[in-house]
């Protein structure tokens, strides 16, 4: 039996092998990529909650003392379902009357790095 090429049909073997290895490269860089997409959501909800923490202490701040005194205080709490630690730090203005609020979070395994700071203000002549 003598097969004419212009009558074959179908792949050769080498063709469905780099078909494979194709689709597999394919595979492997899509779930690469979901797997950072991942990273990056659980990045960005760190970030989000420590900045949520970050405005609750700004505010509680601001109500316990409308003029703080000018100094650093630091402390932690349990926020979002984890531990995270805080420093706020009140410092003078060139108007007297008016004090700077800085409120830094950071996670507990990284003291060093802040996941997020937010500044307000506070004083007599903004309590109106």
């Amino acid at each position: 039996m003598r097969v004419d090429a212009e009558h074959s049909r179908g792949f050769t073997l080498l063709e469905v092998l780099v078909a494979l290895l194709v689709l597999a490269l394919a595979l492997l860089a899509l779930s690469r990529t979901a797997a950072n997409q991942v990273d990056a959501f659980g990045a960005m909800r760190e970030r989000t909650i420590a900045g949520w923490l970050a405005a609750d202490v700004l505010a509680q701040t601001k109500l316990a003392t409308p003029f703080p005194a000018t100094g650093t205080n630091d402390g932690r709490r349990r926020f979002g379902g984890r531990e995270w630690r805080y420093d706020v730090v009140v410092q003078g203005t060139p108007v007297a009357s008016i004090r700077r609020i800085d409120v830094h979070v950071y996670a507990l395994d990284d003291p060093k790095s802040p996941i997020a700071t937010l500044t307000g203000f506070g004083g007599q002549d903004l309590q109106q």
